[in-house]
């Protein structure tokens, strides 16, 4: 039985990867994730903003985020700083890269190519065997007109696979009118693969202070499912690698991206409360399934559900909703 799978070309041992976060601001704590069974990692989000422009007022509001983020690190040596400096972030990627043997994905969180283009081929240049663009934008504009958002992410794209030879895939909210077509077109653009979904961090108000507050909060199994209804969609529909992330928690979890056509599964909040050794959960987990479903590899299984989902969605989906409707009201 084998569990590997592709990756944008990358060779993975099972479909289980470390998805962007502060874990990554120690090697330590990557030899651990590595020893933990992680298949890959990517590297926490370097901002445009660091690379291109005066980074200090974003820096400090990126900072408050990371204390909420470390609550959950029991199993890690807590960080005291976070790399955000752009040289020590390609040192520590040829740091880990030197540390570890599993795949490294560099990431940039970006909402156009001002000024920071030229900088990623150093990405490369300093081991990065992938890079994931971390788009973090959305619209709030009146005057925003769909299709100029998303023709600016298009030439994004288009723009950063004319700088690197290496794989680059594209992480991406939902919110988007037709996101389908969007994706069919991210893929002609040339986007080695698709990252779904991005979670936004909306901040909380106090109703004494008046103030916004930060309100990071880990995801939960019940947001797989907005996954796999896109990645169902997706399948076979589009050349790139199709990637699930947030809502990730259990084996079943990770077979249920499987079937609906992810390639792999990126892993955050489950690490940060179970520790590394969950990857070896998960890759127990999906080969007991497996052996229970008699398949021995994941291209056996992979897209399976997808395709029924996709024919059965149209219809379907409204008569759920009149269902729930009518228990509702009875």
């Amino acid at each position: 039985m084998t569990l590997a799978t592709s990756y944008m070309g990358l060779q993975l041992a099972h479909p289980f990867m470390l998805g962007a976060s502060p874990l990554t601001a120690h090697v330590d704590n990557i030899r651990r994730v590595e020893d933990g069974g992680a298949a890959a990692i990517v590297m926490h989000s370097l901002f445009e903003e660091q690379i291109s422009g005066p980074p200090r007022a974003r820096v400090s509001a990126m900072q408050r985020h990371l204390q909420e983020f470390t609550a959950g690190f029991a199993h890690f040596p807590r960080p005291q700083t976070f790399p955000l400096d752009p040289h020590d972030y390609l040192e520590q990627i040829r740091r880990i890269r030197s540390a570890v043997s599993i795949p490294v994905v560099a990431s940039i969180n970006c909402s156009g190519p001002d000024g920071w283009l030229p900088f990623v081929p150093l990405l490369a240049d300093a081991g990065a065997n992938a890079l994931e663009l971390n788009i973090y934008s959305l619209s709030t504009e009146p005057d925003d007109a769909p299709r100029d958002v998303e023709q600016r992410i298009e030439q994004l794209v288009s723009d950063v696979k004319t700088c690197v030879a290496i794989p680059v895939a594209v992480k991406l909210t939902p919110f988007y009118t037709a996101f389908a077509s969007f994706a069919a077109r991210l893929d002609r653009a040339g986007a080695d693969g698709l990252v779904l979904f991005n979670r936004f961090y909306h901040p909380d108000i106090d109703v004494d202070t008046l103030e916004m507050l930060p309100n990071l909060r880990l995801s939960t199994s019940d947001e797989l499912q907005l996954r796999l209804h896109w990645l169902a969609a997706l399948y076979d529909r589009v050349a790139a690698t199709l990637v699930a992330t947030g809502g990730a928690h259990t084996a079943l979890d990770g077979v249920k991206a499987v079937l609906s056509g992810a390639h792999a599964v990126q892993m955050v909040a489950a690490v940060l409360q179970q520790g590394p050794q969950h990857f070896r959960t998960m890759e127990d987990g999906l080969r007991y399934w497996m052996s229970r479903h008699q398949f021995d590899a994941i291209e056996d299984f992979r897209g399976h559900a997808g395709a029924k989902r996709r024919l059965e969605a149209a219809e379907s989906e409204r008569s759920n909703y009149r269902e729930i409707l009518r228990a509702w009201s009875s």
